[in-house]
């Protein structure tokens, strides 16, 4: 057996036969321990406890080693001198295990193959998510061959090319001798490893290696097909290095995060594993049955030249992005018909003459949501003679607003796929026509202008919100009980909860000021031009958060609004959507402990269960009802007009 043993932070591989009792176990990593600081200290040193490095289980020093451990495990020996201190914090270990999704230690069982043109920013977000293993495809594999022989030729040439024969940077002029070619590509890796901050979590690592796997797999980068199928089976076994989210300024593309990539493959630095949870990579990787990279000439550039964290992050805040928005008009129309608004601004005449994408599907997904003929409302109804012309605009104009957040986001969608598909390298490896060329594709500047524009367009959705939760938290405009509370006084409803909601958007509209606005030379002027994509997106993914957490804080205020109105009934889609809501969270008789609920709501939202319950029952109503539902209203025509109209949607406003 083999055991990977911390002591204070340093990792040991203590072998053992297994007969030997935990007590030996301690004691040897202590001797250990003290071997590497050159037994400074260790008469005075015990061992206090062994304890098992993930979930801090105990384990009695009377055992036999083998019947509590197995073999490549990871534990911990705390020592009699190990305390706390308030200075400092916990004393090392801390027996916290690791919060992650359940998805992050699930195996999974499909298979995705990657060509390096054909990735969606779903595929990405599945990948991070561990639903996939990785493979290549059979031509991915003779264009990563057929580009690394090119550079091999070149090599053996004695020509000179930038990052693989010269320096990097200022030192693009240097030129290196070939006997440290290999030394160049590590020491490259070693020096730009110096970002900082939290590291990525394993789904977001996950995602960033998906990645950079993709962008090899084109064959333009001349990595070897070793090392890229070390960095396969490490995406398939979750051995993810520790990657500081902070560092990046986005061009040459995110080098200190993918530098963090690259040392933990090469058996550096921190990773982590579902087994281990983060320990020293070498023994994560020995204890999954990987081996560490071994860097070949270019290898080392090839490796972290690109826009993977940015694109990446990206990836994931569109497809969050996508999904809110879909929801965004589910709660929006719950609002409508609780503050008892009216249905004929959403009228496809309205839209047919203003024919924006967005707009007309908003306006599309609220006629399936709201009164109709297919789906009554019961509130609708009564007060259907009123003689209210129109709603304010947070309700009335939700097709025109949360149509352009449709629109951004399609765009930027299409921003990104573009660019998780493309070789972000430098040099480029042209195997096809025998040349090596330096070039730009590492500038992020394309993805971070898209992310600056998607927190700009989504933070919308949650300003809208806001002034819709101002609507049914204030009498004034609701005629509801104020705060949404039967008892106001004694109780405060939803007045802190509103507060929460206003926070988070003047946060977002910090938040939404464009970080790629911003440049600052490196490189000792040699690039003198940087997108500081990484915060664009880092950004952009808080932004998309906000929103989540403001639309979550609407849905249970109009899901307390209605309770008001009973026994009158919503639409049977939004009656749906309310019984979902039910289901975690109750209606509110007094004041009670909120963010729970608050939490349980988004996570809804993020699951996209509120789309999900919907969609079948909109997508009904879009079967049945070919024949629009036109509501009365004031201006509509004299006295004697009939309450219900009907008209034929037209091919435009059925898109």
């Amino acid at each position: 057996m083999k055991l990977s043993v911390r002591v204070r932070g340093d990792w040991f591989a203590v072998p053992c036969k297994g007969s030997e009792k935990v007590k030996w176990l301690g004691e040897e990593s202590l001797r250990r321990y003290y071997k590497s600081k050159c037994n400074s200290g260790h008469a005075d040193e015990t061992v206090f406890e062994v304890r098992k490095a993930k979930g801090g289980a105990i384990l009695d020093s009377d055992d036999s080693i083998r019947d509590v451990l197995d073999d490549s495990d990871f534990v911990t020996v705390v020592l009699d001198s190990d305390m706390s201190s308030p200075a400092i914090g916990p004393a090392e270990p801390v027996y916290v295990e690791e919060k992650i999704p359940k998805e992050s230690v699930q195996a999974a069982k499909e298979v995705m193959s990657l060509d390096g043109n054909s990735l969606s920013t779903d595929d990405l977000v599945r990948l991070g998510k561990g639903y996939y293993r990785i493979k290549l495809t059979v031509e991915s594999e003779q264009k990563v061959n057929k580009a690394r022989q090119l550079l091999e030729d070149i090599i053996n040439s004695n020509k000179v090319v930038y990052g693989i024969t010269t320096g990097f940077g200022k030192f693009a002029r240097t030129t290196i001798e070939k006997s440290k070619l290999i030394e160049l590509q590590e020491n490259l890796i070693r020096s730009h490893a110096a970002g900082v901050g939290p590291p990525l979590s394993p789904e977001r690592t996950r995602m960033v290696l998906a990645l950079r796997i993709n962008v090899l797999a084109k064959g333009f980068s001349g990595i070897s097909m070793d090392t890229l199928q070390k960095y396969i089976a490490a995406f398939n076994a979750s051995c993810l290095p520790f990657v500081p989210e902070k560092g990046t300024v986005g061009a040459s593309g995110d080098l200190a995060p993918l530098s963090h990539l690259a040392l933990g493959m090469m058996g550096e630095g921190k990773m982590w594993s579902p087994n281990s949870g983060w320990a020293d990579a070498k023994y994560v990787l020995e204890s999954n049955g990987l081996e560490p990279i071994k860097l070949g000439p270019k290898e080392g550039i090839a490796l972290i030249n690109g826009t993977q964290l940015i694109a990446g992050l990206g990836s994931e805040a569109v497809e969050r992005a996508e999904a809110i928005a879909r929801q965004a008009d589910i709660v929006a129309a719950f609002t409508l018909d609780v503050l008892k608004g009216t249905t004929r601004a959403f009228d496809s005449n309205i839209h047919d003459v203003r024919p924006h994408k967005g707009q007309i599907k908003v306006a599309r997904r609220l006629r399936s949501l709201l009164h109709s003929e297919t789906h009554p409302s019961e509130i609708a109804a009564s007060h259907r003679f009123c003689d209210r012309v129109q709603d304010a605009y947070t309700l009335r104009c939700c097709p025109q607003v949360h149509g352009v957040v449709n629109d951004t986001i399609d765009f930027v969608k299409g921003i990104l796929t573009t660019e998780i598909n493309s070789a972000t390298d430098n040099p480029m490896v042209f195997a096809d026509i025998n040349e090596i060329i330096s070039g730009g594709n590492f500038h992020g500047e394309y993805p971070a202008k898209a992310l600056d524009y998607l927190a700009i367009g989504v933070h919308e959705l949650a300003n809208m919100s806001e002034r819709r939760i101002e609507r049914l938290v204030n009498p004034a405009y609701s005629e509801l009980p104020a705060f949404l509370t039967p008892d106001g006084g004694l109780n405060s409803g939803f007045m802190i909860a509103h507060c929460t909601a206003a926070a988070l958007v003047s946060e977002n509209k910090v938040l939404c000021h464009p970080a790629s606005v911003d440049s600052l030379t490196t490189s000792a002027g040699t690039e003198d031009h940087v997108s500081m994509g990484g915060f664009a997106a880092r950004k952009c993914l808080r932004v998309v958060e906000h929103v989540e957490q403001v639309l979550a804080i609407e849905l249970l205020a109009a899901c307390q609004a209605i309770e008001f109105l009973r026994p009158l009934k919503s639409t049977p889609p939004l009656e749906e959507v309310y019984k979902l809501v039910r289901s975690k969270a109750g209606p509110w008789d007094k004041d009670r402990f909120m963010t729970p609920d608050i939490e349980s709501v988004t996570k809804m939202l993020q699951e996209e269960q509120v789309w999900r319950k919907a969609k079948p029952m909109m997508d009904n109503y879009h079967s049945l009802q070919s024949i629009e539902t036109r509501v009365f209203s004031p201006t509509a025509s004299g006295p004697d007009a009939p309450s219900l109209k009907r008209r034929k949607t037209s091919s435009m406003s059925r898109r």
